[in-house]
Protein backbone atom coordinates (compact mmCIF):
# COMPACT_ATOMS: atom_id res chain seq x y z
CA UNK A 1 0.00 0.00 0.00
CA UNK A 2 1.13 3.51 -0.69
CA UNK A 3 2.46 5.54 2.22
CA UNK A 4 0.76 8.52 0.59
CA UNK A 5 -2.66 7.07 1.42
CA UNK A 6 -4.17 9.58 3.88
CA UNK A 7 -5.68 6.72 5.86
CA UNK A 8 -2.35 4.95 6.30
CA UNK A 9 -1.38 7.01 9.33
CA UNK A 10 -4.69 6.28 11.05
CA UNK A 11 -4.45 2.58 10.20
CA UNK A 12 -0.94 2.49 11.67
CA UNK A 13 -2.08 4.21 14.87
CA UNK A 14 -5.10 1.92 15.19
CA UNK A 15 -2.92 -1.14 14.60
CA UNK A 16 -0.46 -0.03 17.29
CA UNK A 17 -3.38 0.65 19.66
CA UNK A 18 -4.87 -2.78 19.03
CA UNK A 19 -1.56 -4.62 19.45
CA UNK A 20 -0.73 -2.77 22.67
CA UNK A 21 -4.20 -3.40 24.06
CA UNK A 22 -3.80 -7.11 23.43
CA UNK A 23 -0.89 -6.98 25.84
CA UNK A 24 2.04 -7.18 23.47
CA UNK A 25 5.16 -7.03 25.63
CA UNK A 26 7.32 -5.91 22.73
CA UNK A 27 5.37 -4.42 19.86
CA UNK A 28 7.72 -4.11 16.89
CA UNK A 29 7.40 -1.75 13.95
CA UNK A 30 7.14 -4.76 11.63
CA UNK A 31 4.22 -6.15 13.69
CA UNK A 32 2.44 -2.81 13.44
CA UNK A 33 3.11 -2.56 9.69
CA UNK A 34 1.67 -6.03 9.11
CA UNK A 35 -1.41 -5.32 11.23
CA UNK A 36 -1.98 -1.99 9.42
CA UNK A 37 -1.51 -3.51 5.95
CA UNK A 38 1.40 -1.23 5.06
CA UNK A 39 5.10 -1.74 4.53
CA UNK A 40 7.56 -1.25 7.36
CA UNK A 41 9.02 1.62 5.32
CA UNK A 42 5.59 3.29 5.26
CA UNK A 43 5.44 3.12 9.05
CA UNK A 44 8.83 4.84 9.27
CA UNK A 45 7.73 7.49 6.75
CA UNK A 46 4.88 8.45 9.09
CA UNK A 47 6.75 7.84 12.36
CA UNK A 48 10.55 8.17 12.17
CA UNK A 49 11.03 6.30 15.46
CA UNK A 50 9.21 3.72 17.52
CA UNK A 51 9.12 6.17 20.43
CA UNK A 52 7.32 8.72 18.26
CA UNK A 53 4.84 6.07 17.12
CA UNK A 54 4.08 4.99 20.70
CA UNK A 55 3.66 8.59 21.85
CA UNK A 56 1.40 9.40 18.91
CA UNK A 57 -0.62 6.24 19.58
CA UNK A 58 -1.40 7.38 23.13
CA UNK A 59 -2.38 10.81 21.79
CA UNK A 60 -4.51 9.16 19.10
CA UNK A 61 -6.37 7.23 21.80
CA UNK A 62 -6.99 10.46 23.71
CA UNK A 63 -8.36 12.03 20.53
CA UNK A 64 -10.53 9.01 19.71
CA UNK A 65 -11.90 9.04 23.26
CA UNK A 66 -12.52 12.83 23.08
CA UNK A 67 -10.42 13.57 26.15
CA UNK A 68 -10.26 17.31 25.36
CA UNK A 69 -14.07 17.46 25.30
CA UNK A 70 -14.15 15.68 28.66
CA UNK A 71 -11.64 18.11 30.13
CA UNK A 72 -13.44 21.20 28.80
CA UNK A 73 -15.77 21.55 31.82
CA UNK A 74 -12.79 21.39 34.20
CA UNK A 75 -10.92 23.99 32.19
CA UNK A 76 -13.98 26.26 32.20
CA UNK A 77 -14.63 25.88 35.93
CA UNK A 78 -15.13 29.13 37.81
CA UNK A 79 -13.46 28.05 41.05
CA UNK A 80 -10.76 25.71 42.30
CA UNK A 81 -13.03 23.16 43.97
CA UNK A 82 -15.12 22.78 40.84
CA UNK A 83 -12.01 22.47 38.69
CA UNK A 84 -10.58 19.79 40.97
CA UNK A 85 -13.82 17.79 41.03
CA UNK A 86 -14.32 17.94 37.27
CA UNK A 87 -10.69 17.09 36.52
CA UNK A 88 -10.78 14.06 38.82
CA UNK A 89 -14.04 12.90 37.21
CA UNK A 90 -12.67 13.32 33.68
CA UNK A 91 -9.40 11.49 34.31
CA UNK A 92 -10.93 8.75 36.46
CA UNK A 93 -13.48 8.08 33.72
CA UNK A 94 -10.74 7.91 31.09
CA UNK A 95 -8.54 5.37 32.90
CA UNK A 96 -10.68 2.29 32.07
CA UNK A 97 -10.55 3.26 28.39
CA UNK A 98 -6.77 3.54 28.21
CA UNK A 99 -5.93 0.83 30.71
CA UNK A 100 -5.06 -1.87 28.14
CA UNK A 101 -2.49 0.31 26.42
CA UNK A 102 -1.31 1.79 29.72
CA UNK A 103 -0.77 -1.67 31.19
CA UNK A 104 1.31 -2.69 28.16
CA UNK A 105 3.44 0.46 28.26
CA UNK A 106 3.96 0.20 32.03
CA UNK A 107 5.03 -3.44 31.67
CA UNK A 108 7.44 -2.56 28.87
CA UNK A 109 8.98 0.59 30.34
CA UNK A 110 11.56 -1.07 32.59
CA UNK A 111 13.36 -2.55 29.58
CA UNK A 112 12.11 -0.36 26.75
CA UNK A 113 13.17 3.28 26.61
CA UNK A 114 10.64 4.09 23.87
CA UNK A 115 7.74 2.70 25.91
CA UNK A 116 9.01 4.67 28.91
CA UNK A 117 8.99 7.86 26.83
CA UNK A 118 5.47 7.20 25.54
CA UNK A 119 4.02 6.47 28.97
CA UNK A 120 5.97 9.34 30.52
CA UNK A 121 4.58 11.74 27.92
CA UNK A 122 1.00 10.80 28.81
CA UNK A 123 1.60 10.89 32.55
CA UNK A 124 3.17 14.35 32.26
CA UNK A 125 -0.02 15.49 30.52
CA UNK A 126 -1.99 14.20 33.53
CA UNK A 127 0.44 15.95 35.87
CA UNK A 128 -0.13 19.19 33.97
CA UNK A 129 -3.87 18.83 34.57
CA UNK A 130 -3.23 18.15 38.26
CA UNK A 131 -1.08 21.29 38.48
CA UNK A 132 -3.84 23.38 36.86
CA UNK A 133 -6.44 22.11 39.35
CA UNK A 134 -4.09 22.75 42.28
CA UNK A 135 -3.26 26.22 40.98
CA UNK A 136 -6.97 27.04 40.81
CA UNK A 137 -7.39 25.92 44.44
CA UNK A 138 -4.43 28.05 45.47
CA UNK A 139 -5.77 31.08 43.61
CA UNK A 140 -9.02 30.77 45.58
CA UNK A 141 -7.12 30.44 48.86
CA UNK A 142 -8.48 26.89 49.20
CA UNK A 143 -5.19 24.97 49.18
CA UNK A 144 -4.57 23.23 52.50
CA UNK A 145 -2.33 25.33 54.74
CA UNK A 146 1.26 24.15 54.85
CA UNK A 147 0.98 22.44 51.46
CA UNK A 148 2.90 23.90 48.52
CA UNK A 149 1.45 23.78 45.03
CA UNK A 150 4.25 21.44 43.96
CA UNK A 151 3.61 18.99 46.80
CA UNK A 152 -0.16 19.21 46.25
CA UNK A 153 0.37 18.43 42.56
CA UNK A 154 2.53 15.44 43.53
CA UNK A 155 -0.21 14.16 45.85
CA UNK A 156 -3.01 14.55 43.32
CA UNK A 157 -0.92 12.99 40.54
CA UNK A 158 -0.22 9.99 42.77
CA UNK A 159 -3.88 9.63 43.76
CA UNK A 160 -4.84 9.59 40.08
CA UNK A 161 -2.28 6.98 39.05
CA UNK A 162 -3.39 4.14 36.84
CA UNK A 163 -1.81 1.70 39.31
CA UNK A 164 -4.14 2.95 42.08
CA UNK A 165 -7.16 2.49 39.81
CA UNK A 166 -5.92 -1.00 38.91
CA UNK A 167 -5.48 -2.03 42.54
CA UNK A 168 -8.82 -0.71 43.72
CA UNK A 169 -11.04 -1.77 40.82
CA UNK A 170 -9.41 -4.86 39.36
CA UNK A 171 -7.69 -6.31 42.41
CA UNK A 172 -9.89 -5.14 45.31
CA UNK A 173 -13.13 -5.33 43.31
CA UNK A 174 -14.38 -1.76 43.76
CA UNK A 175 -16.91 -0.50 41.26
CA UNK A 176 -15.97 2.50 39.11
CA UNK A 177 -18.52 4.54 41.07
CA UNK A 178 -17.00 3.55 44.44
CA UNK A 179 -13.54 4.37 43.11
CA UNK A 180 -14.60 7.79 41.84
CA UNK A 181 -16.46 8.71 45.04
CA UNK A 182 -13.50 7.76 47.24
CA UNK A 183 -11.02 9.47 44.94
CA UNK A 184 -12.88 12.78 44.98
CA UNK A 185 -13.22 12.59 48.76
CA UNK A 186 -9.51 11.86 49.22
CA UNK A 187 -8.54 14.65 46.82
CA UNK A 188 -10.62 17.23 48.70
CA UNK A 189 -9.49 16.02 52.12
CA UNK A 190 -5.86 15.91 51.07
CA UNK A 191 -5.67 19.21 49.24
CA UNK A 192 -8.06 21.51 51.08
CA UNK A 193 -8.59 22.39 54.74
CA UNK A 194 -12.20 21.27 54.65
CA UNK A 195 -13.97 18.62 52.59
CA UNK A 196 -17.21 19.23 50.71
Amino acid sequence: MSSQNPNARTRILNAAWNLLEKGGSKVRMSDIAKAAGVSRQAVYLHFPSRAELLIETTRHIDEAKAVDDRLAPSRAATNGRERLQLFVEAWAGHIPEIYGVGRALMAMQDNDEEARKAWGDRMQAVRHGCAAAVSALAADGELRSGLTEEKATDLLWTLLSVRNWEQLTLEAGWSQEEYLTALKDLAFRGLTDTAD
